[in-house]
């Protein structure tokens, strides 16, 4: 992800103590083309990702997050599953790992913030086809957010954090 990670990612670090960008263990990051399949893109992206950071026992939890953030991206970040030419790439999906924590982002062209239907403390119709991705997200992930993007890349960034256990 390099120093673009770091801007995306910027509005995540208020709040928490200071991570010293000489200490990231380890970045990725993956076009996903503007079609429902690439949900499975990323898991697998994902799989590949943690399996080379030796992190292979976070994937379940990580992958049902990354799914859900780029399931939404897909629905509700694109104009239509049929864009431009001019949007090869519309979502990204970026990895970020500490020693401690774990960084899942998913980019997509909206600026528009993301929508809970539900409130997630409350009873979450679990039957439901839609509205509980972001109940999910909030309930696997040890915190999650969002922020508009600025400058040349517009749109949004939807991020989760997790906490890693030290092995």
């Amino acid at each position: 992800m390099g120093t673009e990670g770091s801007t995306v990612l910027e509005p995540l670090w208020r709040g928490l103590p200071h991570l010293d960008h000489s200490t990231v263990s380890g970045s990725a990051t993956c076009a996903l083309p503007p079609r429902f399949d690439a949900v499975k893109g990323a898991r697998d992206f994902t799989r590949e990702t943690l399996q080379r950071w030796r992190l292979d026992g976070e994937f379940d939890t990580v992958a049902l997050v990354v799914s859900e953030l780029v399931t939404n991206a897909l629905r509700h970040g694109l104009p239509s599953l049929n864009t431009s030419p001019d949007l090869t790439s519309p979502v990204r999906l970026d990895l970020m790992r500490w020693a401690a924590r774990l960084v899942c982002a998913v980019r997509d062209p909206s600026g528009a913030p993301p929508e809970t239907t539900n409130n997630c403390t409350e009873y979450v119709d679990f039957t439901a086809e839609s509205g509980r991705g972001l109940c999910l997200v909030e309930s696997f992930s040890d915190g999650w957010g969002w922020h508009p993007l600025t400058g040349m890349m517009r749109g949004k960034v939807v991020w989760a954090l997790f906490r890693l256990t030290p092995a």
